[in-house]
């Protein structure tokens, strides 16, 4: 089976080639589904986290308030460096269990959505590194118009990730979001097509 992380900054599109592909039959994993996992009510995640950081970032129904939590680790270094240690190693068994998963019923290819993949050193880790990118102005207008953050938050976000240059060297295949949906997804599924081909080479099918 080959493995395929899908990585880009913040607003470049990433969470809309996941979508297109998983639409196309792939199987996909985000990075925030299994973040919501790794801290779901009465997980040790979850409690970690309020320990770290008090139980201020918890709603009133006992689950992480992330819009609280987001805005405090994005104004302190030192807060989101904790906040990662917590949750990146049960983010990654996580991942490893689903791509296991995959790995044993047999599947052409597995992809895993991952924001951070240079950041945490995993690009090693996968057959193939995707990035998705698009023009910085039009990263931080996504992030306000689309998100609905306030520009400076998404700024503070932006500045915390690897520049998309750096990534964009690092990675095998760049799908540039620089036009219309459409385009995007005729860029996707053209590089879709070519990553299936590749895998069935390699399995020798």
């Amino acid at each position: 089976m080959m493995t395929v992380a899908l990585t880009g900054n913040a607003g470049a599109g990433k969470s809309t080639v996941a979508d297109i592909w998983e639409g196309a039959g792939v199987p996909v994993v985000r990075a925030d589904d299994l973040a919501r996992a790794a801290v779901a009510p009465g997980s040790d995640g979850l409690a970690e986290v309020v320990a770290a950081f008090g139980p201020e970032v918890l709603m009133a129904d006992g689950s992480l308030d992330r819009a609280a939590l987001r805005d405090r680790i994005f104004r302190d270094e030192k807060e989101r460096i904790r906040l990662e240690r917590i949750l990146h190693p049960r983010i990654g068994v996580l991942r490893e269990r689903w791509v296991a998963r995959w790995r044993k019923e047999g599947a052409l290819l597995a992809v895993a959505e991952i924001p951070l993949l240079f950041e945490a050193g995993l690009e090693g880790d996968y057959d193939v590194v995707v990035c998705v990118d698009a023009p910085g102005d039009v990263r931080l207008e996504r992030l306000v118009n689309d998100r609905g953050l306030k520009e400076e938050e998404a700024r503070r976000i932006m500045g915390t990730q690897i520049p998309a240059e750096e990534k964009r060297r690092g990675a095998l295949f760049v799908l540039d979001n620089d036009g219309s949906r459409e385009e995007l997804e005729k860029r996707s599924l053209a590089l879709l097509d070519f990553l299936r081909a590749r895998a069935r080479e390699a399995r020798g099918t």
